[in-house]
């Protein structure tokens, strides 16, 4: 229920004019209610107002969008695109007064993007977006400095591809005096070249830097990554992701073999100075024969830890069943491996020291059959903190399905589940893994049918609140759905670029 004072601030700012006249005679504590209200109203006006005349030192935007005493709505998921150009807008103008401002740290941080908007107008604004908004609200003011006044510092998490590199170049890099100094908590980056990447970096500076996530079309060899880990150096670095092949040989090197590859020694060396590392995701990299080399010199465990078709042997499965590791990880992905088919007494063993901490666990793609859902039902019951469990990818029937649901509903935490199709709904010569032409030949009518089965194997357990699901086209990703349009540019180059460069080879060897 809303309080009476943010009834009445909802009522003030309905009326723009009045509410902007009236912010002089407004007590200092009520300007956080007044922004809630005209973020949720989305009366632009009075939100670029009420951050331009902000009479706190701090302005954390998560912890005014999040339920309160006043409100108990979240608007965090509201990415609103009129509301936060507002807000810069008003963040200007407010730097622009020079001495008499009295704010020292604005927070843009905390925001969530989700796949529909629930703001009036509808129209959000994804991280990308946001990144491009306050690097060219930056410009602006650098285009316009002012002699007086402290500078503000700004928290945002930046997301840099080569549409908008130049422009946060310049926001984190000024000619002159910054009224604006950005701080950058989470970093992604995309579409850029390993030296645009280890530019903006450098500029950026680490000592804000807990997640760092380097994806799709950065296209990063094991050189550069040693050379960007030792050379920027990440000390508060929680989170690291890298993009496919990021552990490949250097073109000009000749692959070492396991045990003295003496470029990826160096980089778990670097890697071991994080002390706060707690979150690797090394999805699509070669480190078959590696594992130990990569992770034992790390100096804290790890809690998130991604190797999806990583091509994993042996080896690698017994030092991640016994290392130290393994009793912390809360989500492991080891999809793309025929763990069942080739050692499943060790993922088991894995299974046994995580199953305290285990929270997510993700196997897709692992040619698990009917064969062996009785094993996979065995392996999964000590896994008493299990929240979400993913194995799309697998050639399973809707019996095994309906078997392995059964089994499921034992885990007390079990919240989410993504199964596969059922083979049942496929023709009976189809391949796996299954490609989009695949998916084509889908039998919609059968898998509904199936879908609905498996839901009241939900019901008849007393399990209501596990969600389970089959999204055949991937979950939502904002940040890419954001950037499409670029993305796909940027790969027609690349491929025009392989071509160009195969013709050439050509002619030289006629």
């Amino acid at each position: 229920m809303r309080s009476l004072r943010f009834l009445s601030a909802e009522a003030l700012v309905s009326y723009p004019l009045l509410a902007c006249e009236s912010l002089d005679s407004v007590a200092h504590n009520l300007y956080p209610l007044l922004f809630k209200a005209s973020y949720l109203l989305e009366q632009t006006d009075v939100t670029q107002a009420v951050l331009g005349h902000w009479p706190l030192e701090e302005f954390r935007l998560a912890a005014l969008l999040e339920p309160n005493a006043d409100h108990p709505e979240d608007l965090r998921d509201r990415t609103c695109r009129s509301c936060l150009e507002s807000c810069m807008r008003g963040l200007a103008d407010h730097v622009r007064q020079g001495g008499s401002h009295r704010l020292r740290v604005v927070d843009l941080t905390g925001v969530r993007d989700v796949q529909v908007q629930q703001c009036p107008c509808g129209r959000a604004l994804g991280r990308w977006g946001r990144t491009q908004l306050l690097a060219r609200t930056c410009c602006e003011l650098q285009a316009h400095p002012c002699r007086v006044g402290r500078p503000v510092e700004v928290f945002a998490d930046l997301f840099v591809t080569e549409g908008n590199f130049e422009a946060v170049v310049q926001a984190l890099q000024p000619a002159g005096r910054a009224l604006l100094q950005v701080r950058c908590p989470t970093f992604r980056a995309d579409s850029l070249s390993p030296g645009q990447l280890l530019h903006v970096l450098g500029l950026a500076g680490t000592g804000t830097l807990r997640k760092l996530e380097v994806v799709h079309n950065v296209r990063l060899h094991a050189g550069h990554v040693q050379q960007m880990l030792a050379q920027v150096g990440f000390p508060r670095l929680a989170s690291l992701t890298l993009p496919i092949k990021a552990f490949d040989a250097p073109p000009t090197c000749t692959p070492a073999p396991a045990g003295r590859d003496r470029l990826l020694a160096s980089i778990a060396w670097e890697l071991s100075q994080m002390t706060q590392l707690t979150e690797l995701n090394v999805a699509f990299s070669t480190l078959t024969g590696k594992i130990q080399t990569l992770l034992s010199p790390l100096q804290t465990p790890l809690r998130v830890l991604d190797l999806a078709n990583c091509a994993l042997n042996h080896a690698d499965m017994i030092f991640l069943a016994d290392c130290a590791h393994a009793t912390h990880l809360e989500v492991l992905n080891l999809s793309g491996h025929s763990l069942f088919q080739l050692y499943p007494s060790t993922f088991f063993r894995l299974l046994r020291q995580a199953a305290h901490t285990l929270r997510v666990l993700i196997l897709e793609d692992c040619s698990i059959t009917d064969g062996h859902v009785g094993m996979m039902t065995l392996g999964l019951s000590p896994c008493c903190q299990l929240q979400e469990f993913k194995f799309l990818g697998n050639p399973l029937s809707a019996r095994a399905l309906r078997h392995l649901f059964t089994a499921l509903c034992d885990l007390p935490k079990l919240q989410y589940i993504e199964f596969p199709v059922p083979k049942d709904c496929y023709p009976d010569d189809m391949a796996y893994p299954q490609d989009e032409v695949a998916l084509s030949k889908l039998d919609q009518q059968k898998y509904n049918a199936i879908a609905g089965e498996l839901c009241a194997v939900l019901l008849r357990a007393g399990r209501e609140d596990i969600r389970a699901s089959t999204p055949l086209f991937g979950s939502f990703d904002p940040d890419i759905q954001e950037t499409s349009s670029e993305l796909g540019a940027f790969l027609l180059q690349a491929f025009k670029s392989a071509l160009e460069n195969f013709s050439r080879a050509l002619k030289q060897m006629e």
